[in-house]
């Protein structure tokens, strides 16, 4: 399915558009037992967990981060 085959949802403005994705986005989430997460993301994940098992000390703290990404502005 094309947005171009839903013409009401290619009228809508941007924040309209915004709103409704969050929608769809929480209606597919909500059934996420459904949805199959891929090997190639599991390995990802383990790999940096297991990383962070070897060298706990290389993460930032939330605050570090913000501070580093406001130092940027």
């Amino acid at each position: 399915m094309r947005l171009i085959e839903i013409p009401e949802i290619a009228e809508l403005s941007t924040p309209e558009k915004i709103l409704f994705i969050e929608d769809l986005w929480n209606s597919i989430t909500a059934d996420d037992e459904t949805i199959p997460v891929p090997e190639s993301h599991k390995h990802e994940l383990d790999g940096r967990f297991q990383k962070h098992r070897e060298n706990p000390g290389r993460l930032l703290s939330l605050e570090e981060l913000q501070s580093r990404i406001e130092s940027r502005k």
